[in-house]
């Protein structure tokens, strides 16, 4: 035991002494967990407010001890800072202009020594951060402003309508107008009576801007999936659009567009080679956008707005409002639900892959928070308010440490023991456990399959093109065959009154060739007469005693042979076609043609 806890002690001694006084939990079974967890540390006053996606761990320091990052939305109209905690102690706070909407960590350059940047999600600006220090700020470009609404301010600015007048004009532009009316306007129409005078004298004056602001945010690695590899921010805004940043000169590298407000996302991948980007949204769907496709690849309908997103390999976990869990495929087929004991508050992965284990940590409402492994539950935590954050990830040098905040402020971090084994607890009714392992299908049944599935989605439209290039294929070789009819250029004679066929062979090495041509009236009754072989032949390469030979009778059925000698004249190793015409005396054109490949000379090239 000792030798246990003293190598968990670095967690706590490797900080100074923190800000407000810990509670130490003296109970580790009294939570629930089955002793499965170390309570490390437990500030019920620590005064934080945040969600899952204002929180995460990084190395800032290049020392291999991960820091807490927090941003924390303090009273929701102030107070809202960025906090760095080192073990229980709170080692660093920057203020914020506006509520985070989210918070990551990610490498934007390849300086050494290798010290990740925090971004900041706040209002329309992303704030970087860098060794703690304020380092660049990047706003979302302006939108598109309603010509209308411009022509109604340049009114009240040269005093042609009076306040009363613009409310009126304002409203009947917000109904009919396709673009939304800017900040100003909106708030203008949410003033009483007695405010607007001072409030057109205030900003009368100035221009109008369109601003979006930011909803959520994440990361995708650039080119390489290394841990520490260049990153790209994926910012999600209010006018339901998806940017990717570039991390270095941060400009707008890939815009998407999705059909509702993005809320939560998750993005996998390599912007460089493929990426994945599944995003939730308001309307209570999840959209998966991909690459070089600005609009979304599918779409899942869920039956109640989504309030966590939970990647775990290659599928997608979604908590949603109705006190269900959902697991889905990257492609949007449903695998399982199951039903929650209470509401959910926050998700979060669980990923430790020194042991093989994905997990999904879920925060309910009812001061606990699940385990599980696809549908089902691995471990129960009990917790002493309701959890809104939870961070699970190496935290100082603990690979296993859960974090969680809850609503009244305070923080609790856990250690995951090295002895703890996780079993399946599958409490709902219905299959055993085993029926749910997916089958090790081979890549040939997998490919077959898929296969099966395209034909049967697309059996249509497969079986019209089938259809299409058959006919082009058969009108294509009846084209061909008809123009060597034409042309006599089939060893086969197309006339019914002489009806010939003819084969050649080639004998010898060369630079000799003996040339056989076996020519056959293929008539039932009627022999042909007056025909004549000719050569036509290239005189530099080849060189034939007879190239104008006469033919006999032809008796129909009997085979004549047709003998001659070829000698290659070349000593370049090259060969050529000789070609063959079978020549009627009365006729102009050839009754058949042959071309004859005549190998190369060997004994020449030999010589």
């Amino acid at each position: 035991m000792k030798g246990k806890s003293g190598k968990r002690s670095h967690l706590l001694s490797s900080a100074n002494p923190p800000i407000s006084c810990p509670v130490v939990m003296s109970s580790v079974d009294s939570s629930g967990d089955g002793g499965k967890w170390l309570d490390a540390h437990y500030d019920p006053v620590a005064g934080l407010y945040t969600f899952s996606s204002c929180i995460d761990l990084a190395d800032l320091s290049g020392d291999r001890e991960s820091r807490l990052v927090v941003g924390d939305l303090g009273t929701g109209s102030s107070g809202m800072k960025l906090k760095v905690y080192r073990g229980t102690a709170l080692i660093s706070e920057n203020s914020l202009l506006d509520l985070p909407a989210g918070l990551v960590a990610f490498f934007m350059d390849l300086h050494e020594p290798r010290i990740p940047a925090v971004a900041v999600a706040s209002g329309p600006c992303i704030y970087v951060y860098k060794n703690l220090r304020p380092y660049f700020k990047f706003t979302l470009p302006s939108l598109d402003i309603n010509p209308l609404e411009q022509d109604v301010w340049q009114q009240v600015r040269e005093g042609q309508i009076d306040p009363v007048m613009l409310k009126e004009m304002l409203e009947s532009i917000r109904k009919k107008a396709d673009i939304p009316l800017s900040i100003r306007s909106l708030r203008f129409l949410s003033l009483e009576s007695d405010e607007v005078d001072e409030f057109v004298q205030l900003y009368k004056q100035q221009p109008i801007r369109r601003q979006t602001v930011i909803t959520c945010i994440g990361t995708l690695k650039k080119s390489t999936a290394d841990e520490d590899g260049i990153s790209c921010l994926v910012i999600g805004t209010e006018n339901s659009d998806i940017f990717v940043l570039d991390p270095e000169a941060f400009t707008i590298l890939c815009k998407m567009s999705l059909p509702a407000v993005p809320t939560m996302m998750d993005v996998t991948g390599q912007f460089d080679v493929e990426f994945r980007i599944t995003v939730a949204c308001r309307n209570g769907s999840i959209y998966i956008l991909r690459r070089e496709s600005e609009k979304p690849k599918y779409c899942i309908e869920l039956s109640s707005h989504p309030v966590g997103l939970v990647r775990v390999g290659k599928n997608m976990v979604v908590g949603c409002t109705d006190e269900s869990l959902q697991g889905f495929t990257q492609k949007g087929k449903k695998l399982w639900k199951i039903i929650l004991p209470a509401p959910v508050t926050t998700m979060a992965a669980m990923d430790l892959p020194t042991r093989g284990l994905q997990a999904v940590l879920v925060g309910l409402a009812n001061c606990q928070v699940h385990l599980y492994r696809d549908k089902n539950l691995l471990s129960t935590i009990k917790t002493p308010d309701t959890v809104t954050s939870i961070c699970f990830g190496r935290y100082g040098r603990e690979d296993g440490t859960l974090i969680m905040t809850t609503k009244g402020g305070g923080l609790m971090v856990k250690i995951l023991k090295r002895t703890a084994v996780f079993d399946d607890m599958d409490s709902t009714p219905g299959p055993p456990l085993a029926q749910s392992v997916r089958l090790n299908v081979p890549k040939k049944t997998k490919l077959y399959v898929d296969q099966t599935l395209r034909e049967r989605e697309n059996g249509v439209a497969m079986h019209r093109a089938f259809h299409m290039d058959l006919s082009r294929m058969r009108l294509a070789a009846a084209r061909a065959y008809v123009k060597a009819l034409e042309s006599s250029l089939t060893p086969m004679s197309s006339s019914l009154s002489e009806p010939l066929k003819m084969n050649a062979m080639v004998q010898g090495l060369g630079p000799s060739f003996k040339l056989t041509l076996n020519v056959q009236n293929t008539a039932s009754c009627r022999p042909i007469m007056n025909l004549a072989i000719n050569f036509l032949y290239d005189d530099n390469l080849y060189r034939i005693r007879n190239p104008y030979m006469k033919i006999p009778l032809l008796v129909p059925g009997l085979i004549y042979p047709v003998e001659t000698f070829v000698e290659c004249t070349s000593d370049k190793g090259i060969s050529d076609i000789i070609k063959v015409f079978v020549l009627h005396e009365e006729k102009s054109s050839p009754l058949l043609t042959a071309h004859i490949n005549m190998p190369v000379s060997e004994g020449l090239v030999l010589s």
